[in-house]
């Protein structure tokens, strides 16, 4: 079965455009690891892994570069979980807010700006790779707001009509448990 053309997928007079484009354009260098130094980053995640080889538990920080030419590239820092990493893993997730086990289950905080060391190192294999020798966290910035997600839920009143309490955008009525008192619910329910 003979593939799709170009004349199928792209719009009339796309194939020009392109063409002039495909000529004109450099072609990308293969990403390499980012040269040593320090570098501004927001944490951007934080997962619980077991490491390929030997099953080893860990926790896996993205950083997330800030500023410069990299902007945008991404670093990771490996936390590992076994009794001898310990003290080490503690000293790092402490400085994220992580104090308890219970923590590494949940999403990581937003926000968390951090000074991160990064060194390059080589594989057995000669390709280099970064590793973060050290990071610290030097503030919380304010996350920006996801247009589209979800209003957060508001805690209902103890006592109340839950229709009213929770109000209709529609309508205009927007009830927070601040501003329902008992003279503002309907009468029986005070």
């Amino acid at each position: 079965m003979q593939g799709k053309s170009l004349s199928d997928v792209l719009r009339a007079g796309d194939r020009e455009s392109l063409a002039t484009a495909w000529k004109n354009t450099q072609a990308a260098a293969e990403y390499a690891p980012l040269p040593a130094g320090e570098y501004v980053c927001h944490v951007v995640r934080g997962d619980l892994y077991c490491s390929k080889t030997n099953l080893t538990p860990g926790y896996k920080v993205t950083f997330k570069v800030l500023e410069g030419p990299h902007a945008g590239r991404l670093l990771w820092h490996d936390i590992w979980l076994t009794p001898a990493a310990l003290p080490m893993a503690k000293r790092d997730l402490s400085k994220l807010g992580i104090t308890e086990l219970a923590q590494l289950e949940k999403p990581m905080p937003r926000g968390i700006r951090s000074k991160v060391r990064v060194a390059v190192r080589s594989a057995e294999d000669g390709s280099s790779f970064n590793h973060i020798q050290r990071f610290e966290v030097i503030a919380i910035d304010t996350p920006e707001v996801d247009p589209f997600a979800p209003r957060p839920v508001q805690d209902l009143p103890a006592t109340g009509n839950a229709e009213a309490a929770t109000g209709d955008p529609a309508l205009g009525t927007d009830v927070t448990p601040s501003s329902t008192t008992a003279s503002s619910l309907p009468e029986g329910q005070q």
